[in-house]
């Protein structure tokens, strides 16, 4: 009698108290972890932040469409030179700025579509070069470019 309520005592004390019974209660949380998360996203976000600017393009520019015809090589393009004392000229016309417009709407023979080289003096003002080119391009047309030389190598 004595070892049937001894042996039944002890081992109902055992589950009782530290058995995997009352373990099983405490043990498994089921919560996220939100430190080492918001870690790993503050990382990410960083990476991102530095690495966006350098998958961007450099330099916006207009690329012509492949549908646009092919330029006639026959006819010549209009030149409007710009020379160090600021002076405008159509092909070897000297010319005022605000008559640049008409004068080339004039003499466009294939519309907004004429091929026109701005040439400016390497110690021409800035500002005049850039106004020809602003008015050339606000009255719509399309095929401007600046004529430069090339580096010789040295």
């Amino acid at each position: 009698m004595g070892m049937s309520v001894g042996s039944g005592g002890s081992s109902g004390g055992r589950r009782g108290r530290g058995g995997r019974r009352g373990s099983g209660k405490k043990g498994l949380v089921s919560e996220i972890n939100v430190t080492p998360m918001v870690d790993v996203m503050l990382v990410l976000l960083i990476i991102f932040m530095v690495a966006a600017p350098m998958m961007t393009v450099g330099v916006p520019i207009d690329l012509p469409e492949t549908q646009a015809k092919a330029m006639n090589a026959e006819t010549q393009p209009i030149t409007i030179s710009v020379n160090p004392a600021g002076e405008v000229f159509l092909q070897e016309t000297p010319i005022v700025i605000d008559e640049i417009v008409a004068k080339l709407q004039a003499i466009a023979t294939t519309g907004y579509n004429e091929r026109i080289y701005v040439r400016g003096d390497t110690t021409a003002a800035y500002g005049t070069v850039m106004k020809v080119m602003a008015l050339i391009s606000s009255a719509g047309f399309k095929n401007i470019g600046l004529v430069t030389l090339q580096e010789q190598d040295k």
